[in-house]
């Protein structure tokens, strides 16, 4: 008997009675993305990115704090420092990226589950780009650094004084008297978890389904 091309996707599927023989086995991959799908949905409420700005004439720093959705903290007082150098209002930045990125850390949690189910190697595509989110995340931050930085308005007050450069996404950096610190914030850290915890949860989907895969090819049913 042929199988749907939506079977062969899904995979074959574990009677009850074979889950309880081997619940370690078949456990782990739904348990481990699950604590994903936890982990994500709580980075949700956290800081993604922090930034402290040091400077002569402010004796504690000024402070920046970047959600999924929002900036808080000193940035209308950063960008009135920026302002005289020629960079544009942070709040310019990714202003796309914090629009969609309470739905789309949403759809990941909705792709994990949906990974959950599936019990073949297309689970991986449902998975990945969660994986690679951090990343991401991190790459976008630094390039949008990087356009702020390399295109300064020539017209601002101090703009022969400053050359372009590049701020740093991660670590310490500045110019001239000013000290940049950058450092990721809780939210970050969840979601590197989570992507540790995916792969490790690929691992175990593999070794539990694999063998179910190969017998069911084995048998013909195609």
């Amino acid at each position: 008997m042929k199988r749907s091309i939506l079977d062969k996707i899904i995979g074959p599927r574990v009677s009850p009675l074979m889950v309880k023989s081997h619940s370690m086995r078949f456990g782990a991959p739904g348990f481990l993305l699950l604590v994903a799908r936890v982990l994500l949905l709580v980075s949700l409420f956290l800081p993604y990115w922090h930034m402290e700005l040091q400077a002569p004439q402010y004796p504690d720093g000024l402070h920046m704090t970047a959600y999924l959705n929002s900036l808080t903290g000193d940035v209308a007082e950063i960008d009135g420092l920026n302002h005289y150098i020629g960079m544009r209002s942070l709040y310019e930045a990714a202003e796309v990226e914090r629009m969609v990125g309470v739905f789309v850390m949403i759809a990941f949690v909705v792709m994990l589950e949906l990974a959950a189910y599936i019990h073949t190697r297309w689970a991986v595509l449902l998975v990945a780009p969660v994986v690679f989110f951090p990343i991401v995340f991190l790459v976008d931050l630094q390039l949008w650094m990087r356009h702020f930085g390399l295109n300064l308005d020539p017209q601002a007050p101090l703009s022969n004084a400053v050359k372009p450069f590049v701020p740093t996404a991660l670590g310490k950096g500045g110019i001239g008297q000013f000290v940049t610190i950058a450092t990721p914030g809780m939210g970050l850290y969840l979601a590197c978890s989570a992507s540790l915890m995916l792969i490790v949860a690929l691992y175990f989907h593999r070794r539990a389904y694999l063998p179910l895969v190969r017998a069911q090819a084995a048998s013909g049913e195609d």
